[in-house]
């Protein structure tokens, strides 16, 4: 069964395994003793952090392994505004980090520290300067700013040597979170602070990474203890640390040849799905992109039930569709870039994917995507793209009531009535899904019809649309 979902956690590397296996017998001891057995763990130790320091660009001793990736975030940030806490209580992120960046942020709200969310263009990329605007423009002192070095949902790659330079013009230190690009290769730039996590490039799960350069002002937060540096307390899991540095080393020695033939399949992908499937919207930046990952979203698809059909088709996948969430909204990184959120598919391959699996997923998709429409009641697509009357007709309003319907139905119900308006007229569609903001919008781009804006109604929100095709 092909796995398609290596953004999320990609299957142990055969080295991993190895070294874990190895570190079992040999690992085991504690590397702080003086005993022949805790300094063969030390050994062990040592090797690991200066080969995770090397693949990183940092001295070994700016390098400490945390619990996880998440556990590298939330510390590296509360380590730089505890240590920067005269600077100010001020923090300059992207909108579409991680949520564990956006997490700890928040958490340190209670204690004063304020947000700047610095806002990406449709392909999900901070334009140029952006940084430099929004410490000028910060309420007060900025103690920290974050940047990712490529986003987890659509691939994009954010212009981190530029922000670096933007951040050190202004004093102020920048924290990447390299999670998703560490495998592939180093962070270039003027970073401060740099965190990632092993299960995403096929080290074992359970192992992070903070480095935090020399010279940076930084405090560790209690808990604390004598262990890595004392930023990292508890008793290191090194066999799992020695696996992850080893398939460090293992996938960068790699990663040249198989991002090439990567690219190749997903470039693939991104043409070939919105010529196999109508009503495509491909996302992320077609070229500063990673190489193994791909996100398109389709009209008038509940998101949950296109990855169940797809899991069925014995392909994993993944989703950033508001569909796919607990919380019944948009992803926040789909939301930010404003694209359409409903249906979304995310594709990332791993490593040693076979051409012959990506041209299944191709034959696949179109009849999954069309039987989930079916399912749903979706317009006929064919006659959508009928030519619409070229004469002008007096404005009309036909209102939907979507109310308590979850996106795509609004935008079903939409589809299906637009043509019972002449050209000119107006549909208004009442929804309280959050999903619709971003969803209307979209339909409307993509169908040709021109999108009025919203108002609150007296349940919901009124979304005003004019039939021009």
């Amino acid at each position: 069964m092909p796995y398609f979902d290596t953004a999320s956690s990609a299957p142990l590397h055969p080295v991993a395994r190895q070294a874990l296996l190895a570190a079992l017998d040999e690992g085991w001891a504690d590397p702080s003793r003086l005993y022949r057995e805790g300094r063969r763990a030390r050994l062990l130790l040592d090797a690991a952090r200066e080969a995770a320091a090397e693949a990183v660009g940092c001295r070994p001793d700016e390098l400490v392994f945390t619990p996880s990736g998440t556990r590298a975030v939330y510390d590296g940030i509360a380590g730089a505004l505890a240590g920067r806490r005269r600077a100010g209580r001020h923090l300059v992120v992207s909108a579409v980090e991680h949520s564990s960046v956006l997490h700890a942020a928040a958490a340190h709200e209670p204690d004063g520290c304020t947000v700047t969310e610095v806002p990406v263009d449709r392909t999900g990329r901070v334009a140029p300067g952006a940084y430099a605007a929004a410490l000028r423009e910060a309420p007060g002192g900025v103690a920290l700013a974050c940047l990712q070095s490529a986003n987890h949902e659509v691939g994009t790659l954010q212009p981190v040597a530029e922000a670096g330079e933007e951040c050190a013009a202004a004093g102020v230190p920048l924290l990447v979170d390299a999670a998703q690009s560490l495998g592939w290769g180093p962070t270039e730039g003027n970073w401060s602070l740099l965190t990632a996590s092993a299960h995403k490039w096929g080290g074992p799960a359970g192992v992070g990474l903070l480095a935090v350069r020399k010279g940076v002002r930084f405090r560790t937060v209690p808990p604390t203890d004598e262990r890595e540096s004392g930023r990292s307390p508890g008793f290191e899991n090194l066999p799992a640390i020695v696996a992850a540095a080893a398939s460090l080393r293992a996938v960068r020695a790699e990663a040249t040849a198989e991002a090439e033939r990567l690219r190749g399949l997903v470039d693939r992908i991104r043409a070939r799905v919105p010529e196999l499937v109508p009503d495509v919207e491909v996302v992320g930046d077609p070229e500063r992109r990673l190489p193994h990952l791909v996100t398109f979203s389709c009209l008038y698809v509940d998101g949950e039930a296109l990855l169940h059909e797809l899991d069925r088709a014995e392909f994993s996948v993944s989703s950033g569709s508001s569909c796919t969430s607990s919380t019944l909204t948009p992803s926040h990184v789909l939301r930010a870039m404003g694209v359409l959120s409903e249906g979304n598919v995310r594709v990332s391959l791993p490593r040693g994917t076979a051409e012959a699996e990506v041209d299944r997923f191709l034959e696949v998709l179109p009849g999954v995507v069309a039987q989930v429409r079916e399912h749903l009641g979706a317009p006929n697509l064919a006659q959508a793209a009928v030519a619409p009357d070229p004469v002008p007709e007096p404005e009309v309003a036909l209102v939907v009531d979507s109310l308590g319907k979850r996106c795509p139905i609004p935008v079903i119900e939409l589809a299906k009535v637009i043509g019972e308006v002449p050209v000119g007229g107006v549909v208004v569609v009442l929804s309280d899904d959050e999903a619709a903001r971003l969803d209307i919008p979209a339909w409307c781009e993509m169908r040709g019809q021109t999108y009025e804006g919203e108002r609150t109604a007296d349940r919901g929100v009124a979304y005003r649309v004019r039939r021009r095709a």
